[in-house]
């Protein structure tokens, strides 16, 4: 049998989930995004801004 006490103290400790963007701001960034694909602006360092776990903005 597992025992989810010694399991939840081995885990690794996260943040927080962050809530999801509104609809709107999912557009907007998803635009952007693609914006930056279109010149040859996407790096992983702007991928990061997005997508690295951490609010940003």
């Amino acid at each position: 049998m597992i025992d989810l006490e010694n399991m939840m103290k081995d885990a690794p400790e996260r943040e927080p989930d962050l809530p999801l963007p509104s609809m709107e701001e999912q557009k907007r960034i998803a635009a952007e995004l693609k914006a930056l694909e279109e010149k040859g602006e996407l790096t992983p360092e702007v991928l990061e801004k997005y997508f690295g776990g951490k609010k940003t903005h």
